[in-house]
């Protein structure tokens, strides 16, 4: 098994903290998929915020990787055993083998702009110029065009944002420190080990 990111020949290894009942949905349909519910239930009371991120991260990720029918949320896993979420109670980590082909690759740092609502820039010359933009019109919550009304105050900069976004879904570079993954369901035949929290 080699762990080539764009071989869409290769096999990879990948790891996912999830709640112990996934393993009884495994058991029971042969596949896991992420339901609403479940991110209502952890989420708690900022799951509204989640919710519109996956949805939006569906979408596009759906462009790259197309959505099984009746799958809505990605499942989001480690590329290595070092950089996986350690087990806490009431969790298992799966590890899971499964086509490259299946897998969407993103960089962390690219995902906390979009996860901050804030612009993700194309380099710091981009990400200077867009700052400067935001103190010309007096803006110093960037967040607050997606999430408040000053988005209806400037449609051009909150679209501008938004359509930043799309970025995270490039290939990813040599600069590219952590790295995750998103698949859209995990099948009882691609789990390789279980590790009980």
């Amino acid at each position: 098994m080699t762990t080539d990111l764009y071989n869409p020949n290769d096999k990879v290894k990948l790891w996912t903290r999830q709640h112990k009942n996934v393993l009884d949905e495994l058991e029971k349909y042969g596949v896991y998929r992420v339901k609403k519910e479940y991110i209502l239930e952890k989420m708690d009371t900022i799951s509204d915020y989640y919710l519109n991120l996956y949805e939006w991260y569906g979408r596009n990720a759906a462009k790259i990787v197309p959505k099984p029918e009746g799958v809505l949320y990605p499942i989001w896993l480690s590329i290595s055993s070092e950089m996986m979420l350690q087990s806490t109670e009431d969790t298992i980590i799966l590890e899971i083998e499964v086509d490259r082909k299946d897998v969407i690759y993103t960089d962390v740092d690219k995902w906390g702009y979009v996860v901050n609502y804030f612009y993700l820039p194309i380099d710091p010359e981009d990400e200077e110029r867009h700052n400067e933009e935001l103190k010309k019109f007096g803006i110093s919550d960037e967040s607050s065009l997606i999430t408040g009304n000053k988005g209806n105050f400037y449609p051009l900069l909150k679209n501008k944002i938004i359509k930043s976004w799309e970025r995270l879904f490039e290939p990813l570079d040599e600069k590219s420190k952590l790295v995750q993954a998103t698949i859209w369901e995990i099948k009882k035949e691609w789990v390789v080990d279980i590790i009980y929290g």
